[in-house]
């Protein structure tokens, strides 16, 4: 009797190793029935939380990717900017649909899709605002940035790095514009048009943009397959009219800049 209950207790351990070992390289991005993406939820009006569900261009788009995909999306959002393509890389996501700047530095641990927006890096002040009115005049002033987004480096070729706040959010970031924390604050010009035009805040975009800059969708490095897939969705999206469809939703016009 002993040993038959020692028998039954051996192939109930082996039962559970084997269950704990399945669950634990089951994650949610290598599902090949789902499109799992991140943003971080705090990027109006691209990701942004309206009545308790986060909406915007980037969660659009996200989703017809997936429907393209055939695939169920699967949104994790809200997620810090500055850790979103951390997580990537530990694959807790196929893709960052997130307004990510390409750029040479992120290419080296990511790969990124066709451009799927162009904007610029704006400089907005507050109101009322009279000693600066371009790029020079920020030597020495307080600048507020996103966190790991591409205008903190050049915000910090324009003010002493000392003077540069980071942020979470961009709407944090011009808020406290409004109340004098700062002197001005670098971000994207629809994101700080649209926080001027619905928000009612203070503030002006002052001069050109300091740079054009261009948007992809972040995958892991190496992952070619899906890629491929969604470059050629969006490619459909652009030929078919849904993308300019989507993109009039949220701005009026079309943001490609083809």
């Amino acid at each position: 009797m002993k040993k038959i209950w020692m028998i039954l207790l051996a192939v109930a351990m082996l039962g559970s190793v084997a269950t704990a070992t399945g669950c634990s390289t089951d994650t949610a991005a290598e599902s090949q029935e789902t499109f799992v993406f991140a943003n971080s939820g705090a990027y109006k009006p691209f990701s942004f939380d309206e009545s308790g569900q986060i909406v915007g261009f980037d969660v659009d788009i996200a989703n017809e990717i997936a429907k393209r995909l055939d695939r169920e999306p699967v949104m994790n959002s809200p997620v810090p900017f500055d850790a979103l393509i951390q997580g990537l890389k530990a694959g807790k996501y196929n893709a960052l649909v997130a307004s990510h700047g390409i750029t040479e530095e992120r290419a080296l641990v990511v790969d990124f899709s066709r451009p799927y927006y162009r904007s610029g890096a704006q400089i907005f002040v507050g109101e009322g605002t009279t000693d600066i009115s371009g790029p020079a005049d920020l030597a020495g002033k307080k600048i507020g940035v996103v966190k790991a987004s591409t205008y903190l480096d050049l915000a910090e070729s324009l003010t002493d790095p000392d003077k540069v706040t980071t942020y979470d959010s961009d709407v944090i970031a011009l808020q406290d514009l409004t109340t004098g924390r700062l002197d001005a604050v670098i971000t994207d010009k629809l994101v700080g048009l649209m926080a001027r035009n619905e928000a009612g805040l203070k503030i002006n975009a002052i001069s050109d943009p300091l740079q054009q800059d261009e948007m992809g969708i972040v995958v892991q490095k190496g992952d070619t397959e899906l890629l491929a897939e969604i470059d050629k969705a969006l490619n459909d999206m652009i030929a078919d009219g849904t993308y300019e469809e989507i993109s009039m939703r949220w701005f009026g016009e079309n943001i490609l800049g083809e």
